[in-house]
């Protein structure tokens, strides 16, 4: 596969983040609803992505040994209480429903920071995971999970920026710093095809703990904040569709 080809697919899902924010100049009244579905939908296609490219192969490189069981699922927790702890730790705001975390004896930090802090623990496991995707042997499944991240950051993008707009920001800072936040991704997967050249012997182990991580942010983060607003049920079945969506994609291209 050409290199310019691994390296495109692990910065365009960050660019899509800016891509999802051009709405912004358009209009400020995105309805609640549709914006819970789409980002419920890209939810369901990272969950797929996630299932199919990252802890099957990982399945599969262990033969189906009881061994190979083990160090995938020992990979996925420990991935998840990775993120669970920079979480628990990092000092952050979520610029979208305003939680605090880190502490209370941050709070004297700067909104800013604390808004750059919790985007950058929401992207980077997503840019480690098309990282280490790609650094495996098939690169397809770099490819499925570079597209369900695509896809994920484009109404998380518009989410983004019609938040700062409600803040007061301009539309034109609004799209500049959700575009900047996305740009945080290929950080991640840059390093994520290096984790995956460097210790290639326990690729099933680095591809579980990207998925561990990608399912805490999809549980944690994404889907509570679309059963927030009163739309659970649409969520649920936007979930769902995008699951099917990206199994589709997957098995068929």
């Amino acid at each position: 596969m050409d290199t310019k080809f691994i390296i495109l697919g692990c910065i365009l899902p960050g660019v899509m983040t800016g891509v999802g924010a051009i709405p912004i100049f358009f209009t400020r009244n995105v309805g609640q609803k549709l914006l819970d579905v789409l980002l419920s939908a890209a939810a369901g296609v990272m969950l797929a992505a996630t299932c199919f490219s990252l802890i099957i192969p990982s399945l599969e490189a262990g033969d189906g040994s009881f061994k190979g069981v083990f160090i995938t699922s020992l990979g996925i927790f420990l991935g998840a209480v990775m993120l669970d702890l920079i979480d628990k730790y990092a000092p952050h705001e979520h610029l979208i429903d305003k939680r605090m975390e880190g502490g209370a004896e941050h709070r004297e930090l700067s909104k800013l920071w604390l808004f750059v802090i919790a985007i950058t623990i929401h992207n980077f496991p997503e840019g480690l995971a098309t990282g280490v995707g790609f650094g495996g042997e098939d690169i397809k499944n770099g490819l499925s999970i570079a597209i369900g991240i695509s896809l994920q950051n484009m109404p998380e993008g518009m989410a983004v920026a019609l938040a700062l707009v409600k803040e007061g920001y301009s539309q034109n800072k609004a799209f500049l710093i959700a575009t900047l936040t996305g740009l945080l991704e290929p950080v991640g997967a840059f390093l994520g095809l290096l984790l995956v050249s460097t210790f290639e012997p326990i690729l099933p182990f680095i591809l579980a703990l990207a998925a561990g991580a990608m399912l805490f942010v999809i549980s944690d983060e994404i889907i509570p904040e679309t059963h927030r607003n009163g739309y659970e049920r649409e969520a649920t079945y936007g979930v769902i569709l995008g699951f099917i969506l990206m199994m589709a994609l997957d098995t068929l291209f």
